[in-house]
């Protein structure tokens, strides 16, 4: 089948990949128009630069459903896919494919529609994910579900080292999936809507760490906003940012956010619930990553210090 690729960030570039190397041919691949990062530079996303590679023509439209319909018809696609493209697709674009648009989604749906899947099951603390091929109608997450494959999530897997893995996988079925609909052998299974749930775009304001919650919970919250935005708590009035932790076994009486122990291997925050939490990577204001051990070499803080203030 004669395939538009419609993709943004790192996630979409498997998927792209294996439609490449399959016997599908991607006639377009259409992304995000351009940012400018520091210092004027122009970045390309990562799906663009994969495109440029293999010399596949490439569109960037500031709005598909305004600039794009009849560029895409032109082009008369039998069936476009979709990974993190970035935009909400009009029904004038979804009708353009004889076999319609299908998407590759981050989680198992009906669970976690919308922006951040991914980030949501590490953030809930879930113990499995997945990938759902899905049908695209007007409804965000909404359509026929063609197929889906569940993966395990590791007790400390960051969302970034999550993506990874959940990339992969729907580089593996998007050409599943494709080869069905040519065959006439999919199958459109409806989601059922008792069993919706959503995840939202992630905010600044749930960057900043609650001690108030207990050290699993704050465990979660690291590893979801892992490697992007990250999670952040304030330390003698500096804001600091955490990139990883681990849930200590120290039970304590005291408020949340104090510092319960501080030597030159752990520092160790309680949490609530008389639960603690233990900090192992962190990156202070104007300065580089580091483990806890190179940060507290030369720096002291001090136990029933309070962090967040």
């Amino acid at each position: 089948m004669k395939v538009i690729f419609l993709g943004t960030p790192d996630f979409g570039v498997p998927a792209l990949e294996s439609i490449i190397r399959s016997n599908h041919e991607v006639i377009a691949v259409v992304c995000q128009p351009d940012k400018t990062g520091s210092r004027g530079k122009v970045n390309y996303c990562a799906v663009k630069q994969c495109a440029l590679q293999h010399g596949i023509p490439l569109y960037q439209f500031e709005r598909i459903s305004r600039d794009g319909v009849e560029t895409l018809k032109q082009l008369r696609p039998d069936i476009m896919v979709t990974a993190a493209y970035g935009q909400i697709l009009s029904q004038q674009v979804i009708d353009i494919p004889a076999h319609g648009i299908i998407n590759i989604h981050g989680s198992l749906l009906p669970q976690y529609r919308g922006a951040a899947p991914i980030q949501y099951a590490v953030l809930k603390g879930d113990k499995t994910t997945g990938i759902t091929i899905l049908n695209t109608v007007l409804k965000v997450d909404a359509g026929e579900m063609i197929l889906q494959e569940s993966l395990e999530i590791g007790d400390d897997e960051t969302s970034g080292q999550l993506f990874e893995r959940m990339a992969q996988l729907g580089g593996k079925l998007i050409v599943r999936a494709l080869d069905l609909i040519e065959q006439g052998k999919a199958v459109y299974t409806p989601q059922d809507e008792s069993k919706v749930t959503f995840s939202q775009k992630i905010t600044s304001d749930m960057e900043k760490i609650d001690w108030n919650m207990s050290a699993q919970e704050v465990h979660n919250l690291v590893r979801a906003l892992n490697p992007s935005p990250v999670a952040w708590t304030s330390v003698e009035g500096k804001r600091v940012k955490i990139y990883a932790t681990a849930v200590s076994d120290v039970h304590h009486t005291k408020p949340s956010g104090t510092v319960l122990s501080c030597g030159k291997k752990n520092l160790t925050v309680a949490c609530g619930n008389g639960t603690a939490l233990d900090i192992l990577t962190l990156q202070c204001e104007n300065s580089r990553c580091m483990d806890i051990v190179s940060y507290l070499c030369g720096r002291k803080i001090s136990e029933g210090t309070v962090l967040g203030k």
